[in-house]
């Protein structure tokens, strides 16, 4: 595999960080220079700052991540969820929750798992909870429980169950880019409130707003197996 996604699935840094530390230098393979991209193998000799990468624990998080929180790890992007978080070893947002939704994301340093999880094929299960500007009609839920055509795709079929009369949760088996929002405004309806309530069997049961709990083994366990 290529070296940026070596040290991502070790919990080493990100893909990002590791151009910054090749272009500095600071990695050889084999005793030779890396460069950018370049592919490994696993009984390369790899060194960082010419020591062995180090071997680090595994994190798993499960965050409540407020409004106005950018679910990314780019350092230039001011209200990053790292700076939000300010853990003090290094993870990463396993898939997006927009800047304005709120809700549940994992946070972790084990990229083999986060890819598992946000791999479309797998069609893991997300669960919502949806506030409309206005009340819908049985019309609104089977049209969108159906799968919905958004910039020329159409989503696959969903979940759907009514809370009140502009409220519903949805469950969704994959991510595009602000999906739910996206599929309201087709039948002319705006979300004015969405929260991420489940992530396959991870819930955000009991993690107040902006805060957020260590998963348990078992949790961890079952994430790997579904």
């Amino acid at each position: 595999m290529r070296i940026n996604k070596l040290l991502s699935n070790l919990g080493y840094c990100s893909r990002r960080e590791t151009n910054r530390l090749i272009e500095e230098n600071r990695i050889t393979v084999n005793g030779v220079l890396c460069k950018c991209g370049q592919w490994v193998e696993e009984d390369d000799i790899i060194l960082i700052d010419n020591k062995s990468i180090p071997i680090k624990d595994k994190v798993y998080i499960a965050l409540n991540k407020p409004v106005g929180v950018t679910c990314t790890a780019a350092k230039e992007v001011e209200d990053n969820i790292i700076n939000f978080m300010n853990y003090p070893e290094y993870i990463f947002p396993v898939g997006r929750l927009d800047k304005a939704s709120q809700g549940l994301i994992l946070m972790t340093n084990d990229g083999e798992l986060s890819n598992k999880i946000l791999e479309s094929e797998n069609e893991h299960e997300k669960e919502y909870m949806v506030t409309l500007n206005k009340s819908f009609d049985d019309s609104f839920m089977e049209g969108m429980s159906k799968g919905v055509e958004i910039s020329g795709i159409k989503t696959r079929p969903c979940k759907l169950n009514r809370i009140s009369e502009d409220t519903f949760t949805i469950i969704l088996t994959q991510g595009l880019n602000k999906q739910i929002r996206r599929m309201s405004k087709a039948f002319g309806y705006t979300v004015e409130i969405l929260e991420r309530i489940r992530i396959m069997n991870i819930k955000i049961d009991g993690i107040e707003i902006g805060k957020w709990r260590n998963l348990t083994g078992d949790e961890v366990l079952q994430l790997r197996n579904e």
